[in-house]
């Protein structure tokens, strides 16, 4: 069982390393179209390699993000004051969690933000020149390093629990006479 998990974890680090390079290929696709500068404003064209890359890499963090907490999250719940109590696995697990939604959070709008400034139909003109994609890039790259803690956390929670279970039950039980 433990490898059905290993290998499902090494799957969900694969779509988010995926995912980040998709992100950082659509930066580099967005950079590759023709600029205008007017006055203080720089003007790109919409490139729609770029938009569709980001695309790709939205969908995959959020297919990684899904089934990471679907098949991780499901094989332990905790509520708050039995986490408390807990082991430090437990708690670094639930940590784990936490800041996985955290990232995703603040990655997966980038994504979309970096992918929506490819999708106009029209020039678009600006101050700054936000590098949205690549910072998402970054964010797939994280979620990867928080699913592979993530699993790690969650096999030795399982694993305290399972000797914890078995440590009770092979506890003799005292038997004492009725008086």
């Amino acid at each position: 069982m433990a490898n059905v998990y290993a290998f499902v974890c090494v799957l969900i680090v694969a779509v988010d390393v995926a995912a980040g390079v998709l992100s950082i290929q659509a930066e580099i696709a967005k950079d590759e179209v023709a600029y205008r500068r007017l006055e203080d404003f720089e003007c790109q064209e919409p490139n729609n390699r770029a938009f569709k890359l980001g695309l790709a890499a939205a969908t995959l963090l959020a297919l990684a993000h899904i089934t990471a907490n679907l098949l991780g999250g499901c094989m332990c719940l905790c509520f708050s004051e039995e986490l408390e109590r807990s082991s430090s696995s437990r708690q670094l697990w639930f940590a784990c969690i936490i800041v996985s939604w955290i990232v995703v959070a603040i990655g997966f709008p980038t994504l979309v933000m970096g992918m929506l400034e490819n999708s106009k139909s029209k020039w678009s003109c600006r101050v700054l020149h936000h590098h949205f994609l690549f910072i998402g890039g970054i964010f797939c790259f994280i979620h990867g390093l928080l699913t592979v803690a993530f699993y790690v956390f969650a096999t030795l929670c399982f694993k305290n629990r399972r000797v914890e279970g078995s440590q009770v039950r092979q506890q003799p039980e005292l038997h004492l006479p009725d008086h």
